[in-house]
């Protein structure tokens, strides 16, 4: 077991990652905070370059299994002292037992055509907040959907605020970037070829029908626009239709993440065997 009690190169180089995208794409890591993404992270056989582990106090039966689970994948095992676990967890009250370097991984979307027989595929267009983008692979994850595509300048899927957002669903569902539409339509093109009918369905608050009156049974690429602008040119002349969610209130719109989460629920709602699948009922 290798050790860092000091702020020497290596811990700057961890350092690095958790406030600069250029130090994350160019090696190819990426720092994992929080038990749950520690645990999913391993759990899903994620590739991991190392494990840091606290280096005083004793360690949680949880901390214990998780060194351990590291070690079978071949990981290396790092003890790293409190005070610099607390900045590289980015909690200064706790220091946190164990953090990963974990390798980013995206989805290759050439050549790949979803498994399932009438698949999701959300794709957020140019979102600005790694939050927001945290929270909607989360919501992806949790209604069922195949992939993420993350398009044109966006968030990196890899910032430490995005990987907290998702709790763990970053390495329960792939995600993928792409530059524009092209390669999301591709995807598409193959299915329509396979004999599978999939529409692309964009959100938007001036949609040509209500959420809840298009039929999400047959495959579906849902696009969620970016936070302020929406979906860009592109997207627009990509989709088959866009759908609106009625709101009230004062409020002037739904935020990105709420409008993903309600459209990939509406889908879900649709396909439930109870529910028969049964477009415009708004029975929960």
């Amino acid at each position: 077991m290798s050790r860092v009690l000091s702020r020497n190169a290596r811990f700057q180089q961890w350092q690095s990652y958790l406030t600069t995208r250029a130090k994350r794409t160019k090696a190819g890591l990426f720092l994992v905070q929080g038990v749950r993404p520690v645990s999913m992270a391993l759990e899903r056989g994620w590739p991991i370059e190392s494990i840091l582990v606290r280096s005083e106090g004793a360690l949680s039966s949880w901390a214990d299994g998780a060194v351990e689970d590291g070690r079978r994948s071949g990981a290396e095992i790092v003890s790293v002292a409190p005070d610099l676990m607390a900045e590289l967890g980015e909690r200064a009250d706790q220091p946190p037992e164990v953090l990963l370097v974990a390798r980013t991984r995206l989805l290759d979307l050439t050549g790949w055509t979803p498994d399932d027989p009438a698949p999701v595929i959300v794709v957020v267009d140019r979102p600005s907040s790694p939050g927001n983008l945290g929270t909607l692979i989360r919501s992806a994850d949790a209604f069922g959907a195949s992939a993420v595509v993350v398009t044109g300048h966006a968030a990196d899927p890899f910032d430490p605020v995005a990987v907290r957002a998702t709790t763990g669903s970053l390495f329960g569902i792939p995600v993928a970037a792409a530059a524009g539409p092209a390669d999301v339509l591709a995807v598409v093109e193959r299915l329509r070829a396979a004999g599978v009918p999939t529409s692309v369905v964009g959100t938007d608050e001036t949609g040509d029908r209500v959420i809840d009156e298009h039929d999400f049974r047959q495959a579906t690429v849902l696009v969620v626009g970016n936070e302020t602008r929406g979906m860009s040119a592109a997207w627009r002349d990509a989709c088959d239709v866009t759908v609106s969610i009625p709101i009230g209130g004062t409020a002037s719109s739904l935020g990105a993440p709420s409008a993903g989460a309600v459209g990939l629920y509406e889908i879900a709602r649709q396909r439930r065997p109870d529910r028969r699948g049964l477009v415009g009922d708004s029975t929960v």
